[in-house]
């Protein structure tokens, strides 16, 4: 199910149902530094909202286009993840006209939304946050996963037979895992994610582990402050590949490709175990193997980002609403998974 950002809400619901996409608002702050925008998003928390009440528009009424910018990945578009067949059938039980526009990146997806080439797009709170504050975007909705919850906690994850994790478990106050992190070679889960790099390096920029390198009001920086602190070979993947996301970046710590991973707490029990009818991952090891340190901080979930022009507040409430009754519906419950994870 979907929650609304800036509209009116009514017939809260406070329970959570398994298995349906939801959505909730997220708190904005001004930045001018690197060290401002990393660390700002590390305080940025979720704040539930009730759910909207089902909607009753009728497909008879004027179709209204919508364009949707999408990250394609290779080999999406011959598969079910296909976002073509989520917008055909999001038009099928709408009054909305969806088209997708294709990108293959968040920050294409930023572009694509400030000049205007889309309407709405879903992505990472961190590069969301980014849009708000630099082209004027807004957020209407943000994703609640199938667990309830509108956040994920970020973290790092490193294996049991590390230096890392050694000093994680001795119950010295004088050995500090987060120190010994500098010169590792790091695993995110992509460029300017919020849980795999904006929580992590705000951590780390903040508490005066690590210093950016170049100007602090040029995001692209904190490229150079990764390599600086961890080193050269730190994985900041493109999508589309093998180290790209959440299960990319335990990949890379699991191949020993990396030292540490930064992703969301659930990353082992998702991709790792069999725990809630999940698939083992070839590359995985022993799930017992993996080690979590304690969460940097509570990163909010993706959000649904429209453009300034788009401002038509009727518009923006009737599809919130038609957003909030598709996806609890469970005949198209897969099609959103497929899609949009």
């Amino acid at each position: 199910m979907l929650f609304p950002s800036g509209l009116t809400l009514k017939n809260q619901h406070p329970e959570q149902e398994s298995g349906r996409q939801r959505f909730c608002s997220m708190p904005t702050k001004r930045h001018y530094k690197i060290l401002v925008i990393c660390y700002t998003i590390i305080l940025l928390s979720s704040t539930l909202s009730g759910c909207l009440s089902d909607s009753e528009e009728s497909n008879n009424q004027t179709r209204t286009p919508i364009v949707l910018a999408f990250e394609v990945s290779e080999g999406m578009l011959e598969s079910e993840t296909n976002p073509e067949m989520l917008a055909e059938i999001l038009t099928q039980n709408s009054r909305f006209d969806f088209t997708i526009y294709a990108v293959d990146s968040e920050a294409a997806i930023l572009e694509a939304l400030r000049f205007g080439n889309a309407d709405i797009a879903l992505m990472d709170s961190g590069a969301a946050w980014i849009g708000w504050n630099q082209y004027g975007l807004q957020a209407f909705a943000a994703d609640q996963k199938s667990d309830g919850r509108t956040y994920y906690n970020s973290l790092a994850w490193v294996l049991d037979d590390s230096d890392i994790a050694e000093a994680y478990f001795d119950d010295d106050p004088l050995t500090n895992p987060f120190s010994l992190m500098q010169g590792k070679t790091s695993c995110h889960t992509g460029w300017l994610h919020s849980t795999g790099m904006m929580v992590p390096m705000g951590f780390f920029l903040g508490l005066g582990y690590a210093n950016v390198i170049g100007d602090p009001n040029d995001i692209e920086s904190l490229r150079n402050t990764i390599f600086q602190f961890f080193n050269e070979n730190s994985s900041i993947p493109e999508p589309g590949t093998q180290y790209y996301g959440f299960s990319g970046a335990l990949r890379c710590l699991s191949d020993g490709s990396g030292e540490v991973a930064f992703a969301k707490d659930n990353t082992v029990s998702q991709y790792c175990t069999t725990e809630n009818g999940n698939n083992v991952e070839e590359w995985c090891l022993d799930a017992s193997r993996y080690v979590s340190l304690e969460p940097f901080a509570k990163t909010p979930s993706d959000v649904f980002m429209t453009h300034s022009n788009f401002d038509d507040d009727l518009v923006i409430s009737e599809l919130t609403d038609f957003l909030i009754d598709f996806s609890s519906n469970e005949d198209y419950s897969e099609i959103l998974y497929n899609t949009l994870g």
